[in-house]
């Protein structure tokens, strides 16, 4: 049964959506409504930087629709990405999550690239992602472009093991108000957008969301200590002028988060104790598409954004980042069709250290930029080849080349064979290059002044396809071979510890996804990731622990499977079932979750909900230690949806 807070809310947003149906538009539910051959030639852009069709990529990318994330109950970005079956996704409680692809798991990954419309939120601090501070408004969210595998040829350093591309809706297609909320047992969520049209054509929206977390608990019954609140508020307009497209965004969020178990950090053998975790941010962001004659378009994009983090007592940083973009697609050329583009990215960082850690300097003035070439070359009617080159300097390691090669065989319609073998890097962080503990000389860890690029060459062969009409398949197997990859070494003189690349390997696997239209008001989709790692240290490193905590945090597989069930016009019926097997460092048993969702849609403009999470066993945890480990257990969530 509900708890009377959740009652009460659903019940008053209820009596809302009935008092004002008659003023209500229509609950959005297109893509939901797509078959799977309309699913297959959805138009994605992740891929080749330019609109093409899913079974034409040659990639393995699977992509999450707005319907998607609505049936899945999903209150977060990272939630929503459980969805994407060649991600690794573990939450460490309200504090953080754990996401990545193809192996290098942990709470500061640093091989996955993700943007938010364009926008890359990766911090130079550790190449990473701060994913407490990620929020959208899940209900404006068009679709999520998850690609595993190397990406550094179109989106530079950092894309080695993946991308995530997060595209909202143009602002024309989200006019009117939207209200939702969510209520559960260790969150709620509030969103709110309302759009509308100038007099000169400008469809603009404004929309905001307030999120706030409650403590988790331990196995043992421990209060872990990882509430937080955080709010966001944007704006976002997008007009049409003959041929040309501009977009302008304008974003702001500030939050705070507890500092979870153990509550305090042991440094040089004093421990100390943690307090909040501050954060706020802003960004403004521009695009500008331009047809041109003959198949020809170019593309403009500019940001300047700014994140300020305060993790109490230990550190402070501050960044601001410039970013300017520019592709320029050339139209057909007889058997070619190829893009080039640069990109320029400007960073200040202000770091603010104390006694027990610093990042030396204080304060760095970064420049990353680029310049990349591809074609995409028609051998015959169905074999295509797409060979392409990315250039980019770096502030620590000087120039990379970052090549790819793709083929694809579209040998039948809506089959698609395709093979890759590309290279890719990614450049040192602050936290490689800059780190000194403690905050003072003497110091125990003296940075990584020689550190240099972690580097990948990735071979890849996939197959996606629709067997038969009420099916799809998509299948890739993988081979990475790494090299540079980042230690801690100790001095030959048993003094100090320092960042060194003294650690090389290879990983493989095998990701393989699929849906069943087994009838017309009934979806299955089965989702299976086998991953082996083999990483080893170089004949002079002395890191013990490198390859056992790189290879230790992640599932050698793991699986889904989704049944997606319309009951009459009104009533959706979902579930999910995922297994992810054990960690080995630390020790995180596997587990078997199963999540049930209930919509009733009421009227055409309100949409309720019912989710039932981990309904099955005594709870699980996902990731770190038990002893300061989130166990999550069974609980309830209301969810409400209303458009006016």
């Amino acid at each position: 049964m509900l708890a009377p807070k959740c009652r009460f809310g659903a019940l008053v947003v209820m009596a809302v959506c009935g008092a004002t149906e008659g003023l209500a538009q229509p609950v959005d539910h297109r893509l939901g409504e797509l078959s799977l051959e309309e699913l297959s030639n959805i138009e994605i852009t992740s891929v080749s930087k330019r609109a093409e069709r899913l079974s034409f990529a040659p990639s393995s990318v699977f992509v999450i629709t707005g319907a998607d994330i609505r049936r899945s109950g999903a209150t977060s970005l990272a939630e929503a990405l459980r969805l994407a079956p060649n991600l690794h996704v573990a939450s460490v409680g309200n504090a953080g999550q754990a996401i990545s692809a193809r192996g290098f798991n942990g709470t500061a990954a640093n091989k996955l690239l993700v943007l938010i419309d364009g926008r890359s939120v990766y911090t130079p601090l550790f190449s990473g992602v701060f994913w407490d501070v990620q929020d959208v408004v899940l209900e404006d969210v068009d679709r999520i472009e998850v690609i595993s595998g190397p990406g550094s040829t179109l989106w530079g350093v950092n894309a080695v093991n993946g991308v995530i591309n997060v595209i909202t809706r143009n602002a024309a297609n989200s006019q009117g108000g939207l209200a939702a909320a969510d209520i559960g047992r260790l969150e709620s969520r509030a969103s709110g957008r309302f759009g509308g049209t100038a007099v000169n054509g400008v469809a603009w929206r404004l929309y905001g969301t307030r999120v706030d977390d409650k403590d988790t608990k331990t196995a043992s019954g421990a209060v872990v200590n990882d509430a937080g609140h955080r709010t966001l508020a944007g704006w976002r307009a997008d007009a049409q002028r003959g041929g040309d497209r501009l977009m302008l965004q304008a974003e702001a969020y500030r939050g705070r988060q507890d500092q979870p178990l153990p509550g305090s950090i042991s440094i040089t053998g004093v421990d100390i104790p943690l307090g909040s975790i501050d954060v706020s941010g802003a960004h403004v962001l521009g695009q500008w598409q331009r047809p041109l004659s003959d198949g020809a378009s170019w593309q403009l994009q500019a940001y300047l954004d700014h994140t300020e983090r305060t993790v109490v007592p230990t550190f402070s940083d501050r960044q601001d980042t410039l970013d300017l973009q520019f592709q320029h697609s050339l139209g057909s050329f007889g058997s070619h069709t190829p893009v080039w583009g640069a990109q320029y990215r400007r960073g200040w960082d202000r770091a603010g250290g104390s006694a027990y850690v610093a990042f030396l300097p204080e304060h760095l003035n970064q420049t990353w930029a680029s310049l990349f070439v591809q074609d995409d070359i028609t051998l015959t009617d169905n074999l295509r080849l797409t060979a392409g080159l990315r250039a980019e300097h770096n502030s620590y390691t000087g120039t990379e080349m970052l090549p790819t090669l793709r083929l694809g065989w579209n040998w039948a319609p809506q089959q698609l064979l395709w093979g890759a073998a590309s290279r890719t890097a990614r450049a040192p962080s602050r936290l490689d290059h800059d780190t000194f503990v403690p905050g003072q000389p003497p110091f125990l860890l003296r940075g990584g002044s020689s550190v240099r690029s972690e580097t990948a060459t990735v071979f890849e062969l996939g197959y996606r396809g629709q067997p038969t009409s009420n099916t799809s398949l998509s299948v890739t197997a993988y081979q990475a071979d790494y090299d540079h990859l980042r230690t801690q070494q100790i001095d030959p003189g048993y003094t100090y510890i320092f960042f060194a690349n003294g650690m090389e390997g290879r990983t493989s696997g095998v990701e393989l996804w699929g849906s069943y239209q087994v009838l017309p008001n009934w979806r299955l989709h089965a989702g299976y990731n086998r991953l082996w790692q083999d990483l080893r240290l170089k004949p002079w490193s002395n890191d013990a622990g490198a390859v056992v905590g790189a290879e230790g945090v992640n599932p050698s597989q793991w699986w889904q499977l989704r049944s997606a069930v319309d009951i009459g016009d009104q009533i959706e019926l979902d579930v999910m079932l995922r297994h992810v097997g054990a960690l080995a460092q630390p020790r995180v048993p596997a587990y078997t979750a199963l999540d049930l969702r209930v919509g009733w849609q009421p009227w055409p403009a309100c949409q309720l909900s019912l989710v039932g999470q981990n309904l099955i066993g005594h709870g699980h945890g996902e990731f770190t230690d038990v002893s300061t480990r989130a166990q999550f257990r069974r609980a309830l969530l209301a969810k409400a949806e209303w458009h006016f």
